[in-house]
């Protein structure tokens, strides 16, 4: 099948979902109001309530939520066949993410910016506050470390990306000076920043940066001295104000977005590539059944819990209007979608011939071991149907894998530091309450020192974080996603409003969660892995707790609707 009547068939339903389905939500669903003042404005402090364009705020939102997890999930996904991968892609991204990341938004800065754990205390009760808290740590922590092993494998593995990656920063800093200093339009500078960095792209081939003798000096391996390089900027980035670094850079990278799909969906056309992978793949034995696991696997490429830690963390806070939370909230969802539809266009056409898929894809564990590679791989390929070299192509996809991932990080770190201190706030530790420096500094170290750990012999090399702990990602990514719109649907009962379109993918959601959870409770005692066991239960059981509190919460509103005032 030609790969490019699938970029034709995903991008028509998500334009058609965003210009009615989008409407719905928002004139029927969560009624914005152009008139509501919004926390940017009326708690605009300069550092994190920012009234920003929605432009910008779309690259913020954009990058913020995107980094690598869209592209590996479906990269992984496609192990079950390209077609059930596809298909969650564009149901999950059009009835599950967009009415997600939408409510989020929405309901966060109808509560003063409040972040979605806070709100569960709010709209659920006391209780679920804790657990979904506890959730968020786990999740943010386990993100953060992640993300910092992934950007360190790429670095050490593709060393010519170093030099683009490092530029984008005093680009950024320029335009967030130039933007908020000046008061002027980002749009040319941003755009000129962009070929700056890809400019630079061939002069990081030219002069690749190696830390392997500060590696050796320091008596340290290279991933590893990676690591802690990009933890310790990450304490300094998501310690300064969003609009010195944060804003300025996910716009450009909100930009690269659009390029870097321009490029692989035209490249899939001038190469007219074919799919090479199975519609339906017929797995190796012993492997995991799509059903449940893809849609925990796809995660982010679909919907994703992590997205409302963004748009309830950072996001609602920048927020200049509340009309245009329809365009970054669904429209980031679709944009997440699209980079998703091009992981899956990589990873089955990019490849080359069928056998070549089939070797990549020879059983579970090559698949998600090789995920990233093959994306590369695949966006290489196409880019050297453009004319340009493979080479170079593989450095360009590994940049908007490392730029994107390093923006989640920022937001990631950033968030984290807002649950350390209201965790702190609940247990009475008030020695950690308004101290940012020592906040920052605990929410770097705790996944800086998972990203640490030796991973065993099933780790493939990857480490604990992102040979073990992954595992466990998936899962408790889509229960956080589960719980949020169980938070957006009893807000909209209260309000003599019709929840079914966030009840839907929420049952949807925490049947398969749930369904998945139990299939790794068992294998992980057969297995043996006593660690991977107990936090498995520890998070099933969080989860079936914050169920029956959101079900209690459906029935209070259900027979007494508290229909209160908007907030202001």
């Amino acid at each position: 099948m030609p790969a490019f009547l699938l970029i034709v068939i995903t991008l028509v339903a998500f334009y058609f979902a965003y210009r009615f389905y989008s409407r719905y939500l928002a004139e029927k669903v969560y009624r914005l109001d152009p008139n509501f003042v919004t926390p940017a404005h009326a708690m605009r402090d300069g550092v994190d309530f920012v009234p920003t364009h929605k432009h910008v705020l779309l690259g913020h939102h954009f990058t913020s939520v995107a980094g690598a997890a869209p592209i590996v999930g479906p990269a992984i996904a496609v192990y079950w066949g390209w077609l059930p991968a596809l298909t969650w892609v564009i149901l999950g991204t059009i009835f599950a993410a967009g009415v997600h990341d939408f409510g989020s938004i929405v309901v966060s800065a109808r509560n003063r910016g409040q972040n979605i754990g806070t709100l569960s205390g709010k709209v659920v009760s006391a209780r679920a506050s804790t657990l979904f808290l506890l959730i968020i740590f786990f999740l943010l922590t386990l993100v953060n470390a992640v993300f910092g092993v992934v950007m360190a494998i790429l670095f050490e593995k593709n060393p010519g990306a170093v030099v683009p990656a490092l530029i984008v920063i005093p680009i950024a800093v320029f335009i967030g000076q130039w933007a908020y200093r000046m008061g002027r339009s980002i749009v040319i500078p941003s755009i000129l920043g962009l070929l700056l960095l890809y400019a630079a792209i061939p002069v990081g081939q030219a002069y690749p940066i190696y830390v392997d003798g500060l590696a050796e000096a320091v008596g340290l391996s290279v991933r590893t001295t990676w690591i802690i390089l990009i933890f310790a900027y990450t304490w300094i980035a998501s310690r300064l104000p969003v609009w010195v670094l944060l804003q300025p850079r996910d716009y450009i990278n909100g930009q690269q977005l659009i390029v870097a799909l321009v490029v692989i969906f035209l490249g899939v056309l001038i190469g007219w590539d074919t799919i090479s992978a199975p519609a339906v793949n017929e797995v190796a034995p012993n492997s995991p059944h799509w059903f449940p696991y893809l849609f925990i696997t796809v995660a982010c490429g679909a919907i994703s819990g992590f997205h409302s830690l963004v748009a309830s963390g950072t996001t609602s806070k920048q927020l200049g209007n509340e009309t245009e939370a329809r365009f970054v909230g669904y429209g980031g969802a679709l944009g997440e979608g699209a980079l998703a539809l091009a992981a899956i266009l990589a990873c089955t056409a990019g490849l080359g011939a069928a056998g070549d898929w089939n070797a990549a894809y020879a059983d579970f564990g090559a698949a998600s071991g090789g995920a990233l590679g093959h994306f590369v791989t695949g966006t290489g390929h196409f880019l050297s149907n453009l004319g340009i070299p493979a080479t170079l192509g593989a450095t360009f996809a590994a940049v908007v894998v490392i730029t994107f991932a390093g923006t989640t990080m920022d937001t990631g770190v950033r968030l984290q530091r807002y649950i350390l201190e209201e965790i702190a706030e609940l247990a009475g530790v008030k020695a950690l309450v308004g101290r940012v420096n020592l906040l920052t500094t605990l929410a770097v170290l705790i996944p800086l020192g998972l990203a640490l750990l030796p991973g065993g012999d099933s780790s493939g090399g990857k480490g604990f974080a992102f040979g073990r702990l992954w595992t466990l990602f998936g899962t408790t990514n889509q229960l956080t996603a589960g719980l949020a719109l169980s938070i957006i649907g009893v807000w909209l009962l209260a309000r003599n409003r019709n929840p079914l379109a966030a009840l839907i993918p929420l049952v949807f959601l925490l049947f398969m969660t749930t369904w998945a959870l139990l299939l790794n409770l068992g294998d992980f005692f057969a297995k043996g892995d006593w660690l991977l066991l107990v936090m498995d239960a520890a998070i099933f059981v969080l989860a079936a707790w914050l169920v029956v509190e959101a079900f209690t919460a459906f029935n209070r509103e259900r027979r007494n609707p508290s229909a209160g005032a908007e907030e202001s």
